[in-house]
């Protein structure tokens, strides 16, 4: 898929067109912010039926977590504009 992309863009280079304009995937745009470090989250299981669910659960939740390594090109792929 790579060297697809890599054959177009010399294409519309040679043409003297423009590539088209990368698109952000507004489901990611929501989920996730681009950090420091990479991109950070909110876990899921914290938006209801809290009642079963320990303190000591709840609270580890609160904290925001940080996208794996393997996740991070994904990621960085459905997001190709500067984050907020």
């Amino acid at each position: 898929m790579f060297r697809l992309e890599a054959h177009k863009r010399a294409r519309c280079a040679e043409d003297g067109l423009k590539m088209s304009k990368l698109k952000t995937h507004r489901g990611a745009a929501k989920r996730f912010r681009r950090s420091g470090s990479g991109f950070k989250y909110r876990p899921a299981n914290k938006n209801h039926i809290l009642t079963k669910k320990a303190p000591k659960r709840k609270r580890q939740l609160r904290a925001f977590k940080t996208v794996s390594d393997g996740d991070k090109r994904s990621v960085s792929r459905m997001l190709p504009k500067k984050a907020r």
